[in-house]
């Protein structure tokens, strides 16, 4: 499908929403579900603050997107998140059927949609997901580059 300009304004808005998430402690992560290229829902990490460790960006976005429309099934959308979803992020993605991802910076270490684990390609998963990588990446890992050097 290739990158659009929209694709890139929708990763300019995780990356606002990932720097909310740092204004708040947390690690800087955010994420935007798109459908017909109006905002679903969106989300920002927020483990901390929730008590709860399922609180990743693209949770929280799927979370809010299925109450807003009353469905799991997310079809049709696309997620943007800054950083290359984990595996527990990419089962939810599969399961709420999100039609295409599109992601910031990759993650060699955790990954798992194309390094630790290519889950975007798993036979056992019942749903395809399309995905670009790489968008903004720079601005994306600087983020997290930067949250964690000032925490060391």
């Amino acid at each position: 499908m290739g990158i659009t300009e929209q694709d890139e304004a929708w990763m300019r808005h995780a990356i606002r929403l990932a720097q909310r998430a740092e204004s708040l402690g947390e690690v800087p992560i955010g994420a935007v579900l798109v459908k017909d290229n109006q905002c679903l829902a969106e989300g920002w990490n927020s483990p901390i603050a929730s008590f709860d460790a399922t609180a990743h960006a693209e949770i929280t976005t799927l979370r809010e997107a299925g109450k807003r429309i009353a469905n799991y099934r997310l079809v049709n959308t696309t997620l943007y998140v800054t950083l290359e979803p984990c595996v527990m992020c990419m089962g939810a993605i599969a399961h709420a059927r999100i039609k295409r991802l599109v992601f910031g910076a990759y993650d060699p270490k955790r990954g798992a949609v194309c390094n630790a684990l290519s889950l975007a390609d798993a036979d056992f998963l019942n749903h395809k997901i399309t995905w670009e990588g790489g968008i903004l990446a720079d601005e994306c890992a600087s983020l997290l580059k930067d949250f964690f050097q000032a925490r060391r």
